[in-house]
């Protein structure tokens, strides 16, 4: 890239990250109340996302390779177990990375 390409990419990153976070603001007023539709998708939105996040991640999963899914399934499990006990979600996913990677580079 050239120079003015760059400055131009950077200008455009800069004003998509400003418009994300300004526009709420601005199109919902802190003197109005928050539309029903905007607090409903606050509601179901994460657990939509990480329903997502699953089935994207499992699907590629299958139970005749070689591993069988296996490290998948204990990964989920430590990700359930970690979240049922410290109630941390980053923790709780960070310990399912690290524990799939660990499985994967050193058991299976």
């Amino acid at each position: 890239m050239t120079l003015p390409q760059q400055i131009m990419t950077i200008l455009m990153v800069v004003l998509g990250t400003m418009l994300t976070r300004f526009l709420p603001f601005l199109v919902f007023r802190s003197n109005r109340p928050t539309p029903r539709y905007i607090q409903y998708l606050g509601k179901v939105l994460a657990s939509a996302v990480f329903g997502l996040l699953v089935v994207y991640c499992l699907r590629s999963v299958s139970i005749f390779s070689p591993s069988h899914g296996i490290p998948e399934l204990i990964s989920i499990a430590v990700v359930v177990g970690l979240h049922l006990v410290k109630r941390q979600m980053l923790l709780s996913i960070a310990g399912g990375t690290l524990c799939y990677m660990l499985l994967v580079q050193f058991v299976f």
